[in-house]
């Protein structure tokens, strides 16, 4: 759906790894949601506005993640976001963690990020107004 994936750079530090320098697996998880968060600015999408003027929030409903290779403490990194499917009521990508050094593939993952009330996180459809703006990815 989207000709070149979206791609955001981070650092490793010290609070992403454990004791010997090594990405901790659970701070992948933030990498990628930093990126789509940035993905969808990107766009012109910002989610404190959705969830202030159209009362709706995105959650991940569900993630297959793969792991690689280690990052490393001081890498650079570059996290990849690639819109392929958009439903009703959720938006699916395909995300990467590459090795900004030399493109070395690191991690790779599939999200599902769901559409809901911030309310209740009860299960809405996507706004047509912001459909449309996601389908200009």
């Amino acid at each position: 759906m989207q000709a070149a994936p979206f791609r955001w750079s981070l650092r490793v530090y010290w609070e992403d790894t454990d004791a010997g320098g090594v990405v901790y697996h659970a701070s992948y998880l933030r990498f990628l949601e930093r990126a789509r968060s940035e993905y969808l600015r990107h766009l012109g999408i910002e989610q404190e506005r959705l969830r202030n003027d159209n009362n709706l929030v995105f959650v991940v409903r569900d993630i297959a993640i793969g792991f690689a290779k280690p990052a490393r403490l001081d890498d650079l990194l570059d996290v990849t976001v690639a819109l392929t499917e958009r439903r009703p009521a959720s938006l699916v990508f395909q995300q990467q963690i590459l090795r900004a050094a030399d493109g070395l593939l690191l991690s790779e993952a599939r999200v599902r990020a769901a559409c809901v009330d911030a309310a209740g996180f009860r299960p809405r459809p996507i706004p047509d107004d912001l459909f449309v703006e996601i389908s200009k990815a």
